[in-house]
């Protein structure tokens, strides 16, 4: 365990360095704030139409070969996809890099494949949790940093984390052992392997059934945080790249703190699926709030309300994964991270949109939290899906048990 988790901490660092300044290098390309948003949306949308359909198949390849290629691939496509945004001169580079980066990066899916490898059932939402961890880590560590190089450079963070991402390579390479043992390993079925079959095959897993429709949504919501988010705070309170890195260091470091040190107690209080809803409502609350804050403080005190929230995610991961069985791990956590990359496409296409409409708004303005009035809105409908099925569940169960044998 303490393998994957090291590799997944350098995986979102180097993630986390990039996203406080991002969104301002797309703006040195554009020459108002409706344009940088609409572009930024743009370079966004590519990186998620490439995961979308390259997840699947990483997915399905490391069911066939094992986690730790895959990961190697995954940690050589960012390396890539850092250096040449560094370089990139023009919008269309941008764009460009994010479509090669995105098809070549499932880390996430197959990080938590390689966790329930080496996981018993009962034991999957505490371990989830502890990657759940290593992410929220990597945000305190990432950002901070990020936002430190890029108020001196902005390129600087790329450079740094390209570094960082080949340095994972090199410790995957020689020090990451093999997660899935070679009698556990399956031929690749390419009809499967495409998004639209991996999301019908999650679809029919028994005791998943409409949590798509869940996760979907409570992904909608989470990515149109992440890709709004920069943008959001400099349009509605003139941050930069430092105090976006602070404010992702708070989300980075109560998602450790939930997920690292209070997820096991709320898990003895709470079975995952009450976990799941009492998550999908706090954060349904929390978006709305984001969305009417006046002044920064506001961002932080949400930030720290919302500790279920940062629960409902392993949660549910440990639920979809109880579901599929040792051999099918990777394409099922595949086609979940397939599911997010559809999501991640509409997310700034959406995001883009609502907050292009309100950029033109003064600095404190309600309205310009739109987006996260939107997020709210899908979190609250998740939580009432989620709801449903939980219910439908203990009454199919209630009725098996009352029947005669």
């Amino acid at each position: 365990m303490r393998f994957i988790l090291i590799a997944v901490l350098i995986d979102m660092v180097s993630i986390g360095l990039i996203i406080p300044v991002l969104p301002p290098l797309v703006g040195t390309f554009t020459g108002s704030q409706a344009h940088q948003a609409y572009w930024f949306g743009a370079v966004a949308f590519a990186f998620g139409i490439a995961n979308f359909f390259g997840s699947p198949i990483l997915g399905a390849l490391s069911d066939r070969y094992g986690r730790r290629p895959v990961l190697l691939i995954g940690f050589c496509g960012l390396a890539l996809n850092f250096f040449a945004t560094a370089l990139a001169t023009a919008l269309w580079m941008l764009i460009a890099v994010r479509l090669v980066g995105g098809a070549m990066q499932a880390n996430a899916a197959v990080a938590h494949a390689y966790v329930a490898d080496i996981t018993p059932p009962e034991q999957r939402a505490r371990r989830f949790g502890m990657l759940g961890a290593m992410f929220g880590l990597g945000f305190i560590l990432g950002p901070v940093a990020g936002g430190l190089m890029g108020a001196i450079d902005l390129h600087l963070p790329f450079y740094a984390a390209g570094t960082l991402a080949l340095l994972n390579w090199l410790y995957g390479y020689f020090v990451l052992p093999e997660s899935l043992p070679k009698e556990q390993r399956r031929a690749i079925d390419w009809k499967r392997a495409n998004p639209v079959s991996a999301l019908r095959g999650l679809a029919e897993l028994k005791g998943v059934g409409s949590l798509v429709a869940v996760l979907a949504l409570s992904g909608l919501a989470q990515f149109t945080l992440h890709t709004t988010w920069v943008l959001y705070t400099s349009f509605k309170f003139g941050w930069g790249p430092l105090e976006n890195g602070w404010s992702l260091f708070a989300v980075g470091a109560m998602s450790a703190l939930v997920q690292g040190v209070l997820l096991g107690r709320l898990l003895r209080r709470f079975s995952a699926q009450r976990l799941a809803v009492l998550g999908l409502m706090s954060s349904s609350l929390c978006y709305l709030l984001w969305g009417a804050a006046t002044e920064g403080w506001m961002m932080y005190a949400v930030i720290v309300a919302n500790v279920l929230g940062f629960a409902a995610s392993s949660s549910l991961q440990s639920i979809v994964s109880n579901a599929a069985d040792a051999s099918t791990q990777g394409q099922t956590l595949g086609a979940v991270s397939s599911l997010n990359s559809l999501m991640a496409v509409a997310a700034p296409v959406i995001g883009a949109a609502l907050l292009g409409l309100v950029s033109d708004l003064p600095q404190g303005d309600w309205r310009i939290g739109a987006p996260y009035y939107f997020c709210a809105a899908l979190q609250a409908l998740a939580m009432l899906l989620a709801l449903r099925h939980f219910r439908r569940q203990r009454a199919t169960r209630h009725a098996a048990a009352a029947a005669p044998l």
